[in-house]
């Protein structure tokens, strides 16, 4: 069972933490962000594609296609 800590001494252990973190510049965050958004358009137009042929051959399988 874990013992009780007192709520002051818990805030500053978290500050303590806190500090330690290494945040990121706003250059970083911003390549970051970027390539985040990059990789995200590529997979859409990825599974697009897949979508976009896996349709057609159903359809073409199924004999509903245009």
């Amino acid at each position: 069972m874990a013992s009780k800590i007192n709520p002051l001494t818990f805030l500053q252990q978290v500050r303590a933490e806190v500090a330690k973190v290494v945040w990121p510049t706003r250059k970083e965050t911003m390549v970051t962000t970027v390539m985040v958004l990059i990789m995200v358009f590529l997979a859409a137009m990825f599974f697009l594609a897949v979508d976009q042929v896996l349709g057609y051959g159903v359809g073409f399988l199924l004999g509903t296609g245009n």
